[in-house]
């Protein structure tokens, strides 16, 4: 079986797809108050050219896909395509990342397609702070769907971005929620994808301010084996029943093991979040494309995956990095 491999030798299993570029929050690390200029129904890519690329990519060694947005529970039919999905057996993860505002009802059936892992959005543990991050007042429904994933069989992470000024005073709550629930929480460095560029700050909250944070609270610190391609550091309070990790998103100290490769859901290929898209899947299907062709622009696509997300960004055509991350995939 022909295998997706850069030429630094590493292999690529890892997909990250974006279903919708539309969410039903506003938040301020992501994009603007106003939104952003969504595109036209008839640019998204189909969910049927969403599963056709899964399963080339599939037959090609990915066999872990995430969904995310935008907010994939906005687009209609997402369960169903989730279902779809869950038929094709190349795949031994289908992950999602959400904001939860939307998913209570559906949790049940994320069990029931064999969904492995969902990542939960949530940035502040206080109402007002909520609204005041996500301009949109749901954090009522967002509380009780981490209390429904957290009854559910569903491996539970919440991603929190950590933004100076902001949610830096929380950081030692969110790790007390790891004390007697079995879960990760991921504090994720801020970074410059809200539609403007990336917000000055009286502070810099990389990863090792965020773990000098957190060792201010514990001194039982206890490191973690990371499995390789890991995005976060890792690591659990002594006695306590769930992890925390740190994902140096913005400093990028994990691109040496990267095993990802992202679709926006207008369908530009990018081989690093940083890099500015360098390939149209959408208009190439469009055209005519067999799978043959579809395998082998993978296949050189993939080869020529920038060194880490600093080349990336200095190769980019457009040099300012300020698209939002609901455009991107998130």
């Amino acid at each position: 079986m022909k295998k997706l491999t850069d030429k630094f030798g590493r292999e690529i299993t890892y997909l990250r797809l974006a279903i919708t570029d539309r969410c039903n929050l506003r938040c301020q690390y992501c994009m603007p108050a106003q939104g952003i200029d969504i595109v036209n129904r008839n640019e998204l890519l189909t969910y049927k050219e969403m599963y056709r690329i899964t399963r080339v990519l599939s037959d090609l060694g990915v066999n872990k896909v995430r969904l995310t947005g935008g907010e994939p529970f906005v687009r209609r039919d997402f369960i169903n395509f989730l279902e779809s999905l869950s038929f094709n057996d190349k795949l031994d993860q289908i992950n999602i990342t959400t904001n939860g505002a939307l998913i209570a009802n559906h949790i049940s059936k994320l069990e029931e397609i064999g969904v492995s892992t969902i990542n939960l959005s949530l940035d502040t543990l206080k109402s007002d702070k909520f609204k005041q991050i996500t301009r949109r007042d749901v954090f009522v429904e967002t509380i009780q769907t981490l209390d429904k994933l957290l009854a559910s069989k569903l491996t539970l992470k919440l991603n929190v971005v950590v933004q100076p000024g902001v949610n830096t005073d929380e950081i030692l709550d969110f790790i007390e929620i790891t004390k007697n629930k079995n879960l990760g929480v991921r504090f994720i460095e801020e970074m410059p994808f809200n539609g403007k560029g990336l917000r000055k700050t009286d502070e810099v909250w990389n990863l090792d301010k965020i773990y000098k944070e957190i060792e201010k609270g514990y001194q039982n610190i206890i490191p973690l084996k990371d499995k390789k391609s890991s995005t976060s550091r890792n690591f659990r309070i002594e006695n306590y029943l769930g992890t925390f990790g740190i994902i140096p998103a913005f400093t990028r100290t994990i691109c040496n093991d990267c095993n990802r490769i992202r679709i926006t859901a207008t369908g530009m290929f990018k081989n690093c979040l940083f890099d500015d898209g360098v390939f149209n899947l959408r208009d190439f299907i469009r055209a005519g494309a067999s799978d043959d062709e579809l395998t082998q622009l993978f296949i050189d696509t993939v080869h020529h995956k920038p060194e880490n997300g600093f080349i990336a960004e200095a190769n980019r055509k457009n040099k300012s990095v300020s698209e939002s991350m609901s455009t991107i995939g998130g």
